[in-house]
């Protein structure tokens, strides 16, 4: 059997309130039920594998600091399979029950996309085995349509017509093993679907061919059976100017022109939403108010750098106001919460990973019961409904079913006296949220 990749760091325990162990638990605790299910339930937390085994923690200033005596740094399948086992020794230890992937991450690419099958093939099939080990599970699965040279230009909105097959390719290959994964679904993140200059873009073709890659997916799926979700992550820009997928509206915008709002659902990424020029509570309330809502990236970014830091999620009222909404939609079916995030360059050391993990899912732990007490209150809630109560009204509606036209709520509102209107009550509703922290 293998040396321990974290020797001297048990399964990470719940203590309570009261403990002072940074590798314990003081509220997240798995079997505590909230809201009539347990946290576990609840939250879903998921580990992303490109950030906890292969982020070298470098910046555009320094090479990697990150310390990880198990990885030789070579681009072989021994090595690959080896950060496996040291991932899921991970997973078991922190107390996390699903995980997530890009293909490129757990499995080098080879010489050709035959090669590049065949070793994502020995990868996959070692996944399963500890799957099976560990009862751990695979909440989505990705194509790494970014990274490469290759894809300078893009992969489904590439110039390029041998690219897009290319992509396409990749993309059968990553669905085929998140399939054999048993994977709960498929996200596709269009790194580089977007243009830095319009200068040398056609802008609606490119448009017109992601949505005829996704068109395919969705077909391949219907052919393999595969009954997972499929996500499209929203991100405004970085590296491309301006991302075809740039926030939660656009999304749901470009799903709805080309057809395919039925077969998708959004994950949404905090980090995304700021660069976005959006909160997160916004992303989030557009993707459920159209019923899409279906998992989340938990991160968070730093307000005074302006790109993707993917910083671990440690704001307990964004965490209420998250949990807020997840709550109010009656939870995850099909995602979860999955840590799209890095430690900082100075926390290198292989204990920082629990470290990180632990202060995201006690985070997240303070605000699912913030949220939960929140609802039970009711004050919040009531003001909202109380605020549109006029729209119960008969004459709400008549206007909400369609029923009455421009000229006939113009004689109602000639009878009617002038408009008066209540306090909005901001700093109100602020306090008693802030009361709950």
């Amino acid at each position: 059997m293998a040396a321990e990749a974290f020797p001297g760091i048990p399964r990470i325990p719940f203590e309570g309130p009261g403990s002072t162990n940074p590798l314990a638990f003081r509220h997240y605790d798995p079997d505590e039920m909230v809201a009539g299910k347990s946290m576990r339930d609840h939250l879903r937390f998921a580990c992303a594998f490109w950030h906890t085994m292969r982020n070298p923690l470098g910046d555009p200033f320094g090479r990697g600091t990150a310390q990880v005596p198990w990885d030789d740094g070579s681009e072989t399948v021994e090595n690959a399979l080896r950060r496996v086992d040291v991932f899921f020794e991970f997973l078991e230890k922190i107390g996390i029950e699903f995980y997530c992937f890009h293909d490129r991450d757990v499995a080098p690419e080879g010489h050709d996309l035959d090669a590049s099958s065949e070793i994502l093939g020995k990868v996959v099939e070692h996944l399963s085995a500890r799957q099976e080990e560990s009862g751990r599970k695979l909440l989505w699965g990705t194509a790494c349509l970014f990274e490469h040279p290759r894809y300078a230009h893009g992969a489904a909105t590439s110039c390029s017509v041998d690219v897009f097959a290319w992509a396409s390719a990749q993309v059968r290959r990553a669905l085929d093993a998140t399939h054999e994964l048993g994977g709960l679904g498929f996200v596709f993140w269009g790194g580089r679907e977007g243009y830095s200059t319009l200068l040398n873009t056609d802008m609606q073709r490119e448009r017109d061919h992601l949505a005829r890659f996704l068109h395919m997916a969705v077909e391949y799926k219907e052919s393999i059976g595969f009954k997972g979700a499929f996500y499209i992550e929203p991100k405004p820009m970085e590296p491309t100017s301006h991302q075809y997928d740039s926030d939660a509206a656009s999304c749901l915008n470009f799903l709805r022109e080309y057809d395919l709002l039925d077969a998708f659902q959004l994950n949404i990424e905090t980090n995304h939403a700021t660069l976005a020029g959006h909160s997160m509570e916004h992303e989030l309330m557009v993707a459920a108010g159209a019923g899409r809502l279906g998992s989340i990236d938990a991160n968070i970014g730093h307000p005074h750098l302006g790109w993707d830091t993917d910083q671990f999620p440690m704001d307990i009222a964004e965490a209420a106001r998250i949990m807020l909404i997840v709550l109010g939609q009656g939870g995850f079916t099909t995602g979860g919460l999955n840590f799209d995030a890095k430690r900082r360059r100075e926390s290198f050391e292989p204990v920082d990973l629990f470290h990180a993990h632990i202060g995201g899912m006690e985070t997240f732990a303070r605000g699912l019961k913030i949220a939960d007490a929140i609802r039970r209150d009711g004050r919040i809630e009531e003001f909202v409904r109380s605020r549109y109560a006029s729209w119960d009204s008969d004459l709400g509606r008549r206007i909400e079913a369609g029923e009455l036209t421009l000229p006939e709520l113009e004689k109602i509102a000639r009878e009617q006296p002038p408009p008066v209107l209540a306090s909005g009550r901001q700093e109100m509703l602020e306090s008693i949220f802030n009361e709950f922290l």
